[in-house]
């Protein structure tokens, strides 16, 4: 079917995600965005992306209801950040030795979380990595991403329902 989310900064980092006839606030990274996406550069990059997966966390809430793939969280998985390693930008078992980040945290960014086809195949080493649509870290305060898009539990969810593997995310400048 095909559901475009189409999100814009107002400021660099905050905005709004669109899909619809709903539109939500969004936070963006911590550098805005940018076309010229590099590891570790706190910027959300621009473009269009397919959703590739969802991800959630069974301990905090159901099984989200979406047409995309979906998978729980177990305490053991991560997401490789190393250019270095064969498996950067990819999901991976902990302990891992590469550098990596949790998926299981503490705070609730990532009780819902989708992957963005952001250099999946083939991943470019230093070309960014774990570029999610996720949860804003609480549902009081809207804050700047490390390069991700965010919104509120209840925007994600309603538009969640919408979505199916031919859905895409298109990140663009106002």
């Amino acid at each position: 079917m095909g559901f475009v989310l189409t999100t814009t900064h107002e400021d660099g980092t905050f905005g709004f995600l669109r899909g619809g006839n709903a539109t939500f606030p969004c936070a963006f990274g911590r550098a805005g965005v940018t076309d010229r996406k590099r590891e570790g550069d706190g910027a959300t990059p621009l473009g269009r992306f397919r959703l590739r997966s969802c991800y959630w966390r069974p301990d905090r809430g159901a099984r989200p209801s979406t047409g995309l793939p979906t998978i729980p969280i177990r305490k053991d998985l991560g997401w490789c950040d190393d250019p270095d390693s064969a498996l950067y930008n990819r999901p991976v078992r902990l302990p891992f030795a590469g550098r990596h980040e949790r998926m299981w945290r503490e705070d609730r960014a990532y009780d819902l979380v989708v992957v963005l086809d952001q250099n999946i195949e083939p991943a470019r080493p230093g070309g960014g990595s774990a570029v999610f649509w996720h949860l804003t870290k609480s549902d009081a305060a809207m804050t700047q991403t490390e390069g991700c898009v965010a919104v509120a539990p209840d925007a994600m969810r309603t538009l969640l329902a919408r979505c199916d593997p031919a859905t895409v995310m298109e990140i663009r400048s106002a």
